[in-house]
């Protein structure tokens, strides 16, 4: 699957984004960016989709997105706590409503006991017009080499963002 074959779920998630009068934030840590290139790749998308934080280390999940030290050390880049952490440090630094994080193991090294390749965590912030804010998370446990797990976290990543909307 390549950014071309996600064009119709992008298409779609821009129809519902512009129509909400919605933009996104996106915080990729695995994906190291293949959500923002595939929301960037379709014309018009500077209408919905604001920036894209690609925080591939801790370092830069802490500088970046203000994701607590504490918290990796004690959960690890690969939980629920830190994913949920990024996608509220994208709605607290990008003027938008929505926002979406991931963080896993893609492979093919990496795995650690009960965080086996394939495991990413799938976050998902929202703010209302009063400035509160929600966040969720789901964990997935995805199959494949490094490139498959990617690629259905980036899918994964679009149709939760597309469900999460009117």
């Amino acid at each position: 699957m390549d950014l071309v074959s996600v064009e119709p779920l992008v298409l779609d998630l821009a129809d519902a984004l512009r129509a909400a009068g919605l933009h996104i934030a996106t915080a990729e840590s695995c994906t190291g960016g293949l959500i923002a290139a595939a929301c960037t790749a379709v014309a018009g998308s500077s209408d919905w989709f604001e920036r894209g934080f690609v925080t591939y280390s801790n370092a830069a999940k802490t500088e970046l997105l203000g994701v607590g030290e504490t918290l990796l050390r004690d959960h690890g880049a690969v939980s629920q706590p830190v994913a949920l952490a990024m996608a509220d440090g994208a709605l607290r630094r990008a003027p938008v409503q929505r926002s979406v994080a991931v963080t896993g193991i893609a492979g093919p090294g990496g795995a650690v006991p009960g965080k086996p390749v394939g495991t990413v965590w799938l976050a998902l912030g929202q703010r209302d017009d009063t400035g509160h804010i929600q966040l969720s998370a789901q964990r997935l446990q995805l199959a494949g080499d490094r490139s498959a797990v990617r690629q259905a976290t980036l899918v994964a990543a679009l149709t939760a963002l597309r469900r999460s909307l009117p």
